[in-house]
């Protein structure tokens, strides 16, 4: 009975030191650590995407006038022409026949006006002397003026056969790039109310216009003068940059999506953009190059009650200057105090940071203003030197943790920099 006792006891024993190696050892696996760093200062930016197409910044359509048949063609798809510069020719011959027809009229109506000249002359002697009756002389006055309004008139029709004999020669308006050409040699073409259009001309290929269709929901952050970058097919790798011009007012809407043209304008000089290229853009509707930076994820960080037994928290003091107020002297209080923040904290939002100090855990109360959801640019309440707690570590993932840590400060977002391709 003794024995057995000894043996129980030595059991219990046993299995009470090897609880306690166990917790122990769990206990400082379960060791907490933090992943910290400093706050650096970079280059961060609020963006919105969109999709449009370059075109060139202006095209003149080139018509012809007059109706018949093109004889001639003198330019083809490509080409560079000159202002003035002999594009195309109708055959003018029929518009000839019309020109010398309208002379004939002419000389027609000057021979009769002459013979009403004389015959007025001699009717208006003879009404002075008595000789013939009023009802006569009125009608040798208004056969005169009939005949010089027959001259005008001829010589009008005259003034417009030579116009539109000039017609049949088609010249380019201006300086540019023959974008396409509608027309061929013995081609009929028939003037109407719209003039067809034979040729499409752009004025300069060195600079474009993307027109991107900005989605009504991002309009709101788009002014003129924002810098844009964006890509195409034909050039993945490069990276075209470009400034907003101007947001046109008239909406489009396609399956009841609203989207706004906004005209955005591209040095062009390496012509690599071609017109009817699709580009996907990118709107930089807010940036600051030199901000002080923290990574988003040090927003969300939250001590437990399980840090207490290594660390001491103080947390920070927590706004209650609404406390006990009604809605309304809340949004009163709310007001007052956002107008007493520039320009620059337009947008700013409080936000709560975890400070290592020693062994103590500070919270801090900081005002934020951008926030690419990588980084968040602080605004007011850190300084440089501050080491912030990014990231919980413990004992068990610690070694998986510091495998994959590297500086969590470091801004390494995709920046529009100036040495991209401007073409």
């Amino acid at each position: 009975m003794k024995r057995r006792t000894i043996v129980l006891l030595s059991v219990l024993v046993v299995v009470a030191a090897a609880g306690v190696l166990y917790f122990r050892s769990r206990t400082k696996a379960e060791s907490i650590s933090f992943i910290t760093g400093k706050p650096q200062y970079g280059y961060i930016a609020k963006t919105i995407t969109a999709t449009g197409n370059v075109q060139p910044l202006d095209t003149v359509s080139v018509g012809a006038q007059v109706s018949g048949v093109v004889k001639y063609v003198y330019v083809d798809f490509n080409d560079n022409v000159k202002q003035g510069q002999l594009l195309a020719k109708v055959d003018p011959s029929i518009i000839t026949a019309q020109t010398e027809q309208s002379k004939a009229n002419l000389m027609n109506a000057k021979s009769n006006l002459e013979y009403q000249q004389s015959n007025f002359d001699r009717q208006n002697q003879l009404f002075d002397l008595g000789a013939i009756s009023k009802a006569d002389y009125q009608v040798a006055v208004n056969q005169y003026n009939s005949a010089k309004a027959a001259v005008n008139n001829a010589t009008a029709q005259l003034n417009l056969a030579e116009k539109n004999l000039s017609y049949t020669d088609i010249y380019s308006p201006i300086n540019g790039v023959v974008l396409n050409r509608n027309v061929s040699a013995g081609q009929t073409i028939a003037s109407s109310f719209n003039a067809p259009t034979l040729f499409v001309i752009a004025k300069d290929l060195t600079r474009m216009q993307v027109r991107a269709a900005v989605d009504e929901a991002d309009i709101g952050g788009v002014y003129s003068g924002q810098n844009v970058t964006f890509t195409v097919d034909a050039f993945p790798d490069d990276m075209f940059e470009g400034v907003v011009q101007e947001i046109l007012l008239h909406a489009s809407v396609s399956a009841n999506v609203v989207t706004y043209t906004t005209l955005i304008n591209v040095d062009n000089k390496g012509m690599k953009l071609k017109p009817g290229m699709t580009a996907s853009i990118n709107i930089y509707i807010e940036e600051d190059t030199n901000a002080l930076l923290i990574p988003s994820r040090a927003l969300n960080l939250k001590p437990d009650s399980s840090m207490l037994k290594d660390y001491k928290i103080r947390r920070a003091q927590r706004d209650t200057a609404g406390a006990g107020k009604t809605v309304k002297e809340k949004k009163t209080h709310q007001r007052d105090t956002a107008s007493k923040l520039n320009r620059e904290y337009a947008e700013a939002r409080r936000s709560y940071i975890w400070v290592k100090s020693g062994d103590t855990l500070i919270e801090k109360k900081i005002i934020t203003g951008l926030n690419d959801d990588t980084y968040v640019k602080v605004i007011r309440g850190l300084s440089p030197d501050d080491e912030i707690i990014t990231s919980i570590v413990t004992g068990e993932n610690k070694n998986s943790s510091g495998n994959t840590q590297r500086s969590p400060f470091m801004p390494q977002m995709r920046r529009r920099t100036t040495g991209s391709s401007r073409n």
